[in-house]
């Protein structure tokens, strides 16, 4: 059926990085079915003058606002522009900072960005980065029982992007593709430290990933690797493997990335317990 979508203007306003903001904007834009955000972004507002241009667009487009900013008096420039050009404006943040302050009865900090810090946390994340770049498709220098996560699969099942996503979260995380006719790796199957999870996905959503695959290559898509029975018969063998050496399986059919990977998150939580 046919679904008529309107569109709307909406005005995201950070003085950090935008991350945070643009996070909660598309969680809360995705339960209207039938209606798109033309996202306007704004991030490093700390002034007057970069305040004054996300303004000066806010008028050209009207839309509601969504902001995450701590200065009193930048806080207090928005809101008066918005009530005078009738548009809601809201801050993403006060309400669970105003409410946990109350419960901790602690005082807040009044620094933006600091969640970006260069602090041992920041460091963990660039070094587990660091660590699923060089072990990704199966690369790996004898160091492979050093991941904290390993994924493996067939070929497609989503094993990079779920690793680099882990890594931003910082787990070291790596991925073994699962090739037909080759055994897997001996240091794959004697690692003992990592959690390995077993990826694995429906023959249908395999062969047509592939095909696109392919297609992006130029490819002839008329060829064993596409092949609906050879497909099935490559993730029944790795069925097989994961029940042999006791793998957590997850079936990323219909699951996205972020998703996949805090099921994982919370496998390795009980493997580390």
């Amino acid at each position: 059926m046919f679904v008529s979508v309107t569109y709307f203007h909406l005005h995201m306003i950070s003085d950090s990085t935008g991350e945070t903001i643009n996070a909660v904007a598309k969680a809360v834009c995705s339960q209207f079915i039938d209606r798109q955000a033309v996202e306007h972004a704004y991030g490093l507002v700390r002034g007057k003058k970069a305040l004054a241009r996300a303004l000066e667009s806010i008028e050209e487009n009207p839309g509601p606002v969504m902001f995450s900013i701590l200065d009193e008096e930048l806080r207090q420039t928005l809101q008066s522009k918005c009530d005078q050009l009738n548009l809601p404006c809201m801050s993403v943040l006060d309400p669970f900072v105003n409410a946990l302050g109350a419960y901790l009865n602690a005082e807040v900090a009044g620094k933006p960005g600091r969640q970006h810090a260069l602090d041992t946390d920041y460091f963990r994340r660039i070094e587990a980065l660091n660590y699923t770049i060089q072990h990704d498709d199966g690369q790996s220098q004898g160091d492979l029982n050093d991941a904290d996560i390993i994924l493996t699969g067939v070929s497609r099942t989503s094993k990079t992007p779920t690793c680099m996503y882990l890594a931003n979260r910082g787990m070291k995380a790596a991925n073994v593709p699962l090739v037909p006719g080759i055994d897997p790796p001996q240091e794959l199957l004697e690692a003992r430290r990592p959690l390995i999870v077993g990826l694995t996905t429906s023959t249908e959503r395999l062969v047509q990933i592939r095909k696109n695959r392919l297609m992006s290559l130029n490819e002839d898509s008329e060829t064993e690797y596409v092949d609906p029975e050879l497909i099935k018969t490559e993730t029944a063998e790795a069925r097989r493997l994961f029940a042999r050496q006791k793998w957590p399986v997850l079936d990323v059919t219909r699951r996205s990335i972020e998703e996949v990977a805090s099921a994982i998150l919370n496998l390795y939580h009980d493997h580390k317990a």
